[in-house]
């Protein structure tokens, strides 16, 4: 265990204090070697200890490591699970950086985020093996494991002997979490977080969202490969040495019937239509959810009648955090802090968020003036992975440029009110509008395509709308446009509409106006 210089910082809101750990390596060994017996997750049936844990990850790491050399990348492509825990944990002690990657993406997606980390290892399970074997074969052949078969279930990894290990131990620069974005192009990166900026990450997110050490039951939603999942549903409850109860899927009667037998007393949460499922599942009325204490939420901004909702039918306040790949949480609405509605909540301790004019990004603005939003932190991305253009273009002065529009009001409560990059918003996940357009480009019927997001009050997020011109002499039906995409893109980067059309408003200059194709798709929405 190492010393960290935050540790004199109030980091851990009205929770309990933490050790001040260093690495996340140092985390999961802290709860092996004092808990060895307390579950660490479950899933289906199966319950895995700490200790047993701690063996299994030991294991595994024994098999990356006789197949990659510290620093080459593991690619995950595991869904929420024991298997997540275990790979990722492994991939840690292994030194080789893990890439988290949506097992759900089809291979068209799934291609060029490979390509983009170039892994030495891949891991899998075997639902996904066939896919992953294809696109190996196109990607220099890369190792594949596939995790939960033969030798290595959990069972199996943690019935292993105890070896010698060769590797030095993990330290704080290290690369401890590859996460994939668009960015602000929409054009796949790889976001690098060390150790050292993940355990700072780490305490913000404590601060927000306060807990207890070995008391908590938790429940995590959101996926573990997107990065409020990953930190509200990995690294959190690892840090609180808790229960980890696995959902098989998301189906709000499944949900409330698993917060109710195991007494969750954290529930992961997310976006909006998280909450607003639970709250509309069947079985909600009269389930005991008296053990739940903490309700944490991000991905999207929270409408306020949904936390009026939340709170009449469990008592309960769900308090709202604000953050992106490459820095979260940033700001948070807190206990200490209060709700200000509308508001993403104040800075968290050491973040600092200023706003500068959208035109230069240079002149910085008094509280009150709309601008874009840029944050600092200790925990803010060492940038992305081989891409130092890109890194420079958005890191300047120390501060990451958002490409979020937003003001702060003179007590410091950050409220976000645009975006200057047209990033659609679904369910909490960024959908690019270009990535859309470009698969719609290889339909041999379509002449011309505009994709944009608007409102979706079901979700509180957004929707995607898609306009579509047809090639002359050729007929376009929603449904098979709806199939064709479906093929190519993961469910909710899929166009819920599709609207076919004469022609595309066009600028001047004969490019997309997405603008007025905003409006327009708006306006026929209201």
């Amino acid at each position: 265990m190492s010393l960290n210089p935050e540790e004199a910082l109030p980091l851990y809101g009205v929770g309990e204090r933490r050790p001040p750990f260093a690495t996340l390596d140092a985390v999961f060994r802290d709860a092996v070697e004092t808990r060895p017996t307390r579950v660490m997750a479950r899933q289906t049936g199966q319950a895995l200890r700490y200790g047993e844990a701690g063996r299994a990850v030991a294991a595994l790491a024994r098999r990356i490591a006789a197949l990659a050399a510290p620093g080459e990348a593991v690619a995950l492509l595991l869904p929420n699970g024991i298997a997540f825990y275990l790979g990722y944990l492994a991939a840690l002690r292994a030194l080789t950086p893990p890439a988290l990657l949506n097992p759900l993406y089809p291979a068209p997606q799934l291609e060029p985020l490979l390509r983009e980390v170039t892994p030495r290892v891949i891991l899998c399970t075997a639902a996904t093996r066939p896919l992953v074997e294809m696109l190996a074969a196109r990607l220099g052949e890369p190792a594949i494991l596939c995790l939960e078969e033969g030798a290595l279930t959990a069972t199996a990894l943690a019935a292993e002997p105890p070896a010698p290990w060769a590797r030095r131990p993990v330290e704080q620069g290290d690369i401890a979490a590859l996460m994939l974005t668009g960015g602000t192009t929409g054009l796949p990166k790889a976001v690098e977080h060390s150790h050292g900026r993940l355990a700072a990450a780490l305490r913000r997110f404590e601060y927000n969202w306060p807990t207890r050490r070995d008391d908590e039951i938790w429940l995590p939603i959101a996926p573990f490969t997107h990065i409020y999942g990953f930190l509200q549903g990995v690294l959190a409850p690892l840090s609180a040495r808790a229960e980890i109860i696995i959902p098989e899927r998301f189906k709000p009667e499944h949900i409330v019937e698993l917060l109710a037998r195991h007494r969750v007393t954290v529930f992961g949460g997310g976006p909006p239509a998280i909450y607003a499922g639970v709250l509309a599942a069947a079985n909600l009325p009269g389930a005991d959810l008296s053990a739940l204490r903490v309700c944490p939420a991000g991905g999207a901004p929270m409408p306020v009648d949904l936390l009026e909702r939340w709170r009449a039918t469990t008592g309960l306040d769900i308090h709202e955090g604000y953050g992106m790949t490459e820095m979260a949480p940033i700001s948070g609405i807190t206990a200490l802090s209060g709700v200000r509605p509308g508001s993403v909540g104040r800075a968290l301790p050491g973040n600092e968020i200023r706003i500068v004019d959208v035109e230069t990004g240079r002149r910085v603005l008094p509280a009150g003036a709309r601008g874009e939003v840029c944050i600092r932190g200790p925990h803010l991305m060492a940038g992305y992975r081989n891409r130092p253009d890109e890194t420079a273009e958005v890191l300047r002065d120390g501060f990451l440029h958002t490409g979020d529009v937003g003001h702060l009001d003179e007590e410091g409560f950050l409220f976000i009110t645009d975006r200057k990059k047209d990033v659609v918003l679904v369910k909490g996940f960024n959908v690019y509008p270009r990535e859309v357009e470009e698969v719609l480009y290889t339909h041999p019927g379509i002449a011309a395509a505009g994709v944009v997001g608007v409102p979706d009050a079901r979700s509180g997020g957004e929707r995607v709308i898609a306009y579509v011109v047809a090639r002359p002499g050729v007929e376009l039906s929603e449904a098979a446009l709806a199939g064709f995409v479906g093929e190519r893109l993961v469910g909710y980067k899929c166009p819920g509409e599709f609207r076919i059309v004469e022609a595309l408003p066009m600028t001047g200059v004969q490019k997309l106006d997405r603008k007025a194709l905003r409006h327009l798709a708006c306006d026929s929405a209201a």
